[in-house]
């Protein structure tokens, strides 16, 4: 067993937040560790759509998507299970890129300016104001904060005992790369029985599919074949994509027990950021700018301490925590509703009805989970 560090600031978790946290940080010349537990490029189970909310904060980082061959997207559309079709021009726009893509172009910023360690994180403990976090390889990073990005479940939130990990969640995940005919500017979201599938090109001119539904809905058809041929395919946009469309993978990734309950922004003096500290319904398509912007808020907070002569760790807590909540805790309350109407029979029937027959409403609701430039 080794025992190295301290560093100022350990991040768990090279995602998208993780690895822009760091990015922010040790531009400012903070002594960053980040613990991932895959070396890059992989994929992620994901909808690969990112609003164009969080691009200035990328472009200030040195990151430009588009450089990379990230597709900008401008329009949406939505259907209904029966195919009844909704469609808007975004209000602030997004681009597609895979997570493939997207994490390993932040790798690349981030890896001579951080140090980057290729382990999985086993347990964090706190104690004498100085964290000591332990991996499955025996051995043990020191730092003085520690910033939780290891995503929307983990073993790590068990051993935390974080209040919503001990509720089974109902969601499993499918996502998945098809060549396909589907315009480079859209970004689709296609209801189906017990859930949705987003559709989006990225920047190999694939298309991603991922999707998302229930246990109860999958568990009749025993694997993903037969359920997207007798679930998925009674949507009509859906049957055509899938009848035409040539997958990429030698199989779908999944991910299980996705859960939406309400999570801290700090927990045990962990700043929790993107899907740890809050994971808004995939159907907003907004849950990967959110994670960005999390990490901002984290970033500057964490630096604008620093620079006042000095970080006090109650007063940081409460300062993101009360940021977290004001950015985002309307919009993650505005996806469960929006989830909770679509999956609703009756309440979808009677929505869709009223959003059809005034579709003004629709770019309203998708601000609704956006929000402004940052």
């Amino acid at each position: 067993m080794t025992t190295k560090g301290p560093w100022d600031v350990l991040i768990i978790g090279g995602g998208l937040a993780g690895l822009t946290c760091a990015l922010q940080l040790s531009k400012a010349g903070v002594q960053v560790l980040v613990i991932e537990k895959q070396p890059y490029p992989h994929h992620r189970v994901c909808g690969e759509y990112v609003s164009n909310e969080v691009l200035p904060h990328l472009n200030s980082l040195g990151i430009d998507p588009f450089a990379a061959g990230a597709k900008p997207i401008t329009r949406f559309e939505m259907s209904t299970k029966k195919g009844a079709l909704l469609s808007t021009e975004l209000p602030l726009g997004g681009f597609g890129i895979s997570r493939y893509a997207f994490d390993n172009l932040l790798y690349e910023a981030v890896k001579n300016k951080a140090d980057i360690l290729f382990e999985t994180v086993e347990s964090v403990t706190f104690s004498n104001e100085m964290f000591s976090v332990s991996t499955l390889n025996r051995n043990t990073y020191k730092a003085a904060y520690v910033v939780g990005a290891f995503g929307k479940r983990s073993q790590l939130d068990i051993s935390l005992k974080r209040s919503f990990i001990q509720q089974k969640s109902p969601w499993l995940g499918v996502k998945m790369h098809y060549q396909a005919e589907f315009p480079d500017d859209l970004v689709a979201l296609h209801n189906f029985e017990g859930g949705y599938c987003g559709l989006s090109k990225t920047e190999t001119d694939v298309v991603n599919a991922c999707y998302l539904t229930t246990y109860a809905s999958f568990k009749h058809h025993g694997n993903i074949a037969a359920f997207q041929q007798n679930v998925l395919a009674k949507n009509p946009h859906l049957a055509a994509f899938f009848s035409d469309a040539i997958p990429v993978f030698e199989k779908p990734l999944t991910i299980s027990q996705i859960s939406f309950e309400q999570k801290k922004p700090v927990a045990d003096h962990i700043f929790m950021i993107g899907d740890s500290a809050g994971l808004i319904h995939p159907l907003c398509g907004n849950g990967m700018a959110m994670a960005i912007h999390g990490a901002k808020l984290f970033s500057e907070r964490y630096l604008a301490a620093g620079q006042q002569g000095g970080i006090h760790r109650e007063q940081l807590e409460m300062d993101y925590t009360r940021a977290w909540k004001t950015t985002f805790e309307k919009r993650l309350r505005t996806g469960r509703r929006i989830q909770s109407a679509l999956l609703h029979p009756i309440a979808a029937k009677v929505g869709l009805g009223l959003v059809k027959s005034m579709p003004s409403i629709l770019p309203h609701i998708i601000k609704k989970t956006h929000g402004t430039l940052v």
